[in-house]
Order: C-alpha cells, then sequence, then structure tokens
C-alpha cells in the first residue's frame, strides 16, 4: 500500500513537471512548487477549522483552569465540564493534530519519490545543484526553520511556558533534521508554511465567539439545570 502511495507521488510530481515544460519552465523545483500550492488549497477548509477550534481553545484556557479548580476533588466532574465547554464552543482540543497526520505520508511518500527517482535533468533549482540531495550551502534548513517558527508564532500561546519553549526548539529541530534530507523536501516544507503563514493571516482575522466568565457559569447552570430535569 505504501509503495502505492509512493508511486502515486512521483506520478503526481511528474505531472506537475510536464506543466512546467508546457510552458517553457521545465524544472522540477518549480513542479514542487506548484504541488505544494494545490495540496495546501485542498487542505486550507481543514486547516481552518483546525486553527479557529485551535484558538478558541487557548481563548477558553482560563475558564477551563477555573472548573478544574472548581472541582479538583472530582477529576471525573471536572472533566465533564471541560468536555461541554469544548463542545459549547465548537473547540476540539485534538483538531490540531489531524492536518499532521495528513501531512505525514504526504512528507514521507514525497522523500521516498525524491530517493527512488534520481532526477537527470531540470533538477537544479535556484542554488541548489539538485533536489535529490541535500542543501551544499545550508540556506535551505535555515529557511525551513525560519519560516517554522513563523507558522508557529502565529499560533503560539505566549502565556503558555510549554508552547512558548517549543516555538524555538521545534525550528531547531526542523533545521537540524532537513539538513540531511533531500532538498526537494525542504522546498515542500518551505512553501508549505509560506503559504501556511498567509492562511494563517486571513484564519486569525476571523471572528471569535465572546467568552466570559458569566458565559461559562451560564453554560454550567444550564447543563446542571438539563442533567436534574
Amino acid at each position: 500500500m505504501f509503495g502505492a502511495l509512493v508511486d502515486g507521488m512521483t506520478q503526481i510530481l511528474n505531472f506537475f513537471y510536464g506543466l512546467t515544460k508546457t510552458v517553457g519552465l521545465p524544472s522540477y523545483g518549480l513542479a514542487i512548487i506548484i504541488m505544494t500550492i494545490v495540496i495546501k488549497m485542498l487542505l486550507y477548509p481543514l486547516s481552518v477549522k483546525q486553527m479557529r477550534s485551535l484558538k478558541i481553545t487557548q481563548k477558553l484556557q482560563p475558564k477551563i483552569k477555573e472548573v478544574q479548580e472548581r472541582y479538583k476533588k472530582d477529576p471525573q466532574k471536572a472533566q465533564m465540564a471541560v468536555m461541554e465547554i469544548y463542545k459549547q464552543y465548537g473547540a476540539n482540543p485534538l483538531s490540531g493534530c489531524l492536518p499532521l497526520l495528513i501531512q505525514m505520508p504526504i512528507l514521507i511518500a514525497l522523500y521516498q519519490s525524491l530517493y527512488k527517482t534520481k532526477f537527470t535533468e531540470h533538477a537544479a533549482f535556484i542554488w541548489i545543484p539538485t533536489l535529490n540531495n541535500p542543501d551544499p550551502f545550508f540556506i535551505m534548513p535555515v529557511l525551513a526553520g525560519v519560516t517554522t517558527w513563523a507558522v508557529s508564532r502565529m499560533t503560539t500561546n505566549m502565556q503558555d511556558q510549554t508552547q512558548k519553549t517549543m516555538l524555538y526548539v521545534m525550528p531547531m529541530f526542523i533545521g537540524f533534521i532537513t539538513y540531511k534530507l533531500p532538498s526537494g523536501l525542504g522546498l515542500y516544507w518551505v512553501v508549505s508554511n509560506i503559504v501556511q503563514v498567509i492562511q494563517q493571516y486571513f484564519i486569525n482575522r476571523q471572528p471569535l465567539p465572546d467568552i466570559t466568565k458569566e458565559e461559562v457559569a451560564s453554560d454550567e447552570g444550564s447543563r446542571k439545570k438539563r442533567k436534574n430535569n
């Protein structure tokens, strides 16, 4: 099954490469850029839902902590109350994992495709001699780290110390592994991040529910009332 996924990725990459040849600009680098943009556009509705849920979850954190403190002697009741609040405001704390789960097979398939297919022509891209090999000038790893930081900065809750730490750790980790991988995979990651920054700008401009302590208290009261009835 995974072999079929790799073969499919190779065919998709060759399809976009064929498009670049049609317009007179044959380039596997350009093909990867076009393919990445198309994938991000297809995943955009999912990204909107995921990031909106993440923003609402961040905004709910003070209320969640308040509920957890209120029911600290009854963890089960606290968990039920927290899930009720998430449901009320349409938030899913696990929604951030879904886009990553979708991206992972794409990244792995693209890596295998670049490793398996040794391009003989039009594999150079700007400063990169060949997209099959790591960037000898280390520019792509730096770009991968910087763009990863840019995406993370737009979604990180700076009041959460763990997220704040990961804001700097993750870009360094991505930059390090990109140094070891084919430049074509790094190019995909960098372009994907750039598109994500643009998408995130518009997602962040969307209004979120107005959440106050009174609203949460009212929601909990309504839930208790329904339960008693």
